[in-house]
């Protein structure tokens, strides 16, 4: 039995890093589907949804307003949720009657990004509407090349691609940039054979007829949003020509933060949307072994570690499994050591530290899920955490 259990959390977690990412960038050579782009420029709505960014807030507009689209069809929209700190009073020194329109919704509390868009999006004007936070910038040419996607009428979501910059050099930062290129090159290969599962948060587009409500209480609305127009037949796709900047995060509380609530969405997805678990759908596979497995993983982890612990002196491939499993750890361990220096040897261990601490996350969010104490608004570490990230 423990020889079983040994090679079941084994192979699964051989499947879910490394055998699937490899299944599905074949299947995407192999049958690839093109998305059939074309240079359209349609109305579109950049929105923002903002809360107390009253430092970062102009500098965003700013960022927008130089974006290269036709500034006759292109509206900027500021939803603050119940700001206090001035950041609708900047917001509105840019309302102008020449160039891109910039409006501000100012709900008068706070109650939660969901609700933010729920009311905004309808009150849009564009066609297409574009989705990020206050804190990216995008590339001139970003949205342009988001609206391009919507030529193929398949196409109901985009995702833009969010690059990563370490300013600290701090080996948090660089593990989890490494995670993110990983990441991405399984994106890729998804949209390339149909849909990837969810968008990048930081930037991505929707057909505004498609938008439905979401839930008040969703935790990832880049997940559940483009998730819901999949489930109606539409893609969703992935264009790393679109490009928005953000920095990674500097502190493994920052990091911890931003992913607990990210996995604690993904918990909510599979609980909200049991379709996504027939295999009839193009998204069961990548939803279960991209997103569902990926749950799964530190139990799996435990699991390895403890039954490779009781087998180690039972044969030499349990012995050399359970040596490369205390070495994973124990290069995380000198990650956690060297997490302020700056040298080659701490941005290597940079990536089994973030490998673990992600998993880790992982955990936290399921026991939080669980117990019912994820909020869908930022707490005050979430805040200090996306404050220091603006």
């Amino acid at each position: 039995m423990i020889e079983i259990l040994f090679w079941l959390a084994v192979g699964t977690l051989v499947y879910t890093f490394v055998g699937y990412p490899a299944v599905v960038w074949l299947l995407a050579r192999i049958m690839p589907r093109p998305v059939r782009r074309g240079p359209i420029d349609p109305p579109v709505t950049v929105l923002i949804a903002a809360y107390n960014e009253a430092d970062v807030i102009a500098a965003r507009i700013e960022n927008c307003l130089a974006l290269d689209y036709p500034p006759n069809r292109l509206e900027i929209v500021i939803a603050s949720d119940g700001s206090t700190d001035g950041t609708v009073d900047v917001a509105r020194r840019y309302e102008r009657p020449a160039g891109p329109a910039v409006r501000v919704f100012a709900y008068p509390w706070r109650r939660g990004k969901p609700s933010v868009l729920n009311d905004s999006i309808p009150r849009c004007r564009g066609v297409i509407v574009v989705l990020g936070d206050a804190r990216q910038r995008y590339a001139a040419d970003a949205v342009r090349r988001l609206t391009e996607n919507f030529a193929d009428h398949t196409v109901g979501a985009a995702s833009g691609e969010l690059l990563l910059l370490n300013e600290a050099g701090a080996p948090v930062g660089d593990g989890v940039g490494a995670y993110w290129r990983y990441e991405k090159l399984i994106r890729r290969a998804e949209s390339a054979l149909h849909s990837t599962v969810g968008a990048t948060g930081a930037i991505y587009a929707i057909r505004r007829r498609l938008f439905e409500p979401i839930p008040v209480d969703s935790l990832d609305d880049d997940v559940v949003l483009p998730v819901r127009i999949a489930r109606r037949g539409y893609r969703i796709v992935f264009d790393a020509r679109a490009c928005a900047w953000d920095r990674t995060a500097t502190t493994a509380r920052e990091e911890y933060t931003r992913k607990v609530r990210t996995i604690g969405g993904i918990v909510q997805l599979f609980a909200r949307e049991r379709w996504l678990l027939l295999p009839a759908h193009r998204l069961w596979l990548p939803a279960v072994s991209h997103k569902l497995l990926r749950l799964a993983a530190p139990v799996l982890m435990l699991m390895a570690l403890f039954t490779g612990a009781a087998l180690a002196g039972h044969a030499t491939i349990y012995l050399a499994a359970f040596t490369a499993q205390l070495a994973l750890y124990g290069a995380a361990a000198g990650g956690v050591l060297l997490r302020r220096r700056r040298s080659r040897l701490a941005r290597w261990l940079g990536i089994p530290y973030a490998f673990c601490l992600l998993n880790s996350t992982t955990l936290v969010a399921l026991c939080r899920s669980v117990m019912g104490r994820q909020t869908v608004q930022w707490t005050k570490a979430a805040e200090a955490a996306h404050t220091k990230a603006a």
